[in-house]
């Protein structure tokens, strides 16, 4: 889910670019939330996502790879982080998640049975879930693809902040705000969903492009620090407590910017939280993540990429290939003179 503050954020930070404004940057990619994104968007009219022959489903795969491609064409270097065993405080939330999706399977079973397509598809979208395979399978192509793939402790987002505050990347990215609570300097979104994108429920199209913003003018103009950002997420809702009912994003600021912290605004409330508002400032301010990580690039293994993608998957043996000598191309350079030493 993620905290809510998007209208928090004001326009005139947001600094809209586009996947070529991006060239050069190192960027740590929440792998978990780019994975669920294509399964979720890349899937056929009645709702069934990419399969092959034995009913894998192959939809991440696909958006995996075409979308890494469109990076390293540009000079993106992507870091690929997952998830690792989430705090306590989060399994109410995965519950309730996973009671959300069990209902949706459901209702798209029915959809379908009852010809109602664009019902269906959409059902089928909230019942997406990573599996095991989902989760292997797209580190096995990454590491074909020659990418760094890091496996966080706790939450990947957590672990893409701390590498971004390092300074071993740009930039971390996630469609969701909670990377700027766990400190990233800077988070780009929307890059696994860049191009035209159809509005849900409705017969329009928007261009989406990628956006970054920056912790610390965030913070500068909304004049706060980020302990504070802290606060108002946790007083809107977070993956680890579900905040005051009737508290957004604009009336939470206001809220810290009068009593100082969560705990004296829900003071004021005559409200007491159930669970210890300390211990969730705690897991954006201290997060449990690791230092012991390697961002190694080396070559791509083209023939291994093929082999898994069509061998194993099939996908299109002409696509496959096509993309694949762009990529080629890329790193050669346009004129003969490698990339390679600049790639490394």
């Amino acid at each position: 889910m993620g905290v809510k503050l998007g209208d928090l954020i004001p326009e005139e930070i947001i600094e809209k670019t586009s996947l070529e404004g991006l060239r050069g940057k190192v960027i740590a990619l929440d792998a978990y939330n780019m994975l669920y994104q294509f399964i979720t968007i890349i899937r056929g009219q009645d709702g069934r996502p990419l399969m092959d022959r034995h009913g894998r489903i192959t939809s991440h795969l696909s958006g995996l790879f075409f979308r890494t491609i469109n990076f390293l064409k540009v000079g993106i270097k992507p870091i690929f982080v997952y998830d690792g065993r989430p705090p306590e405080l989060k399994k109410g939330e995965i519950e309730k998640r996973m009671e959300k999706r069990t209902e949706a399977a459901m209702l798209y079973r029915q959809a379908l049975e009852e010809g109602r397509i664009e019902e269906a598809r959409k059902y089928a979208q909230q019942a997406a879930v990573l599996d095991e395979f989902i989760v292997e399978s797209s580190k096995k192509l990454i590491r074909l693809m020659g990418l760094p793939v890091v496996q966080a402790p706790s939450e990947g987002e957590a672990q893409a902040a701390y590498i971004a505050l390092r300074g071993d990347a740009y930039a971390s990215a996630s469609q969701d705000m909670d990377s700027l609570l766990f400190g990233s300097p800077r988070l780009v979104r929307n890059l696994s969903i860049v191009g035209k994108r159809k509005l849900p429920g409705r017969k329009e199209y928007v261009e989406v492009v990628p956006e970054v913003i920056h912790l610390d003018r965030l913070l500068n103009a909304l004049k706060i620090t980020r302990e504070q950002l802290i606060d108002i997420g946790i007083l809107v809702g977070t993956d680890y407590w579900e905040g005051v009912k009737g508290i957004g994003p604009k009336k939470a600021l206001k809220l810290i910017k009068d009593y100082g912290s969560a705990e004296n605004v829900l003071k004021n409330l005559n409200m007491k939280a159930d669970v210890d508002i300390q211990e969730i400032r705690n897991i954006f301010l201290k997060p449990n993540v690791t230092k012991s990580y390697k961002i190694e690039w080396s070559g791509p293994d083209y023939q291994g990429i093929q082999d898994m993608l069509c061998g194993e998957h099939d996908f299109s043996v002409e696509r496959v290939k096509k993309a694949l000598s762009e990529l080629e191309n890329f790193m050669r350079g346009e004129r003969g003179k490698t990339s390679l030493d600049e790639w490394f």
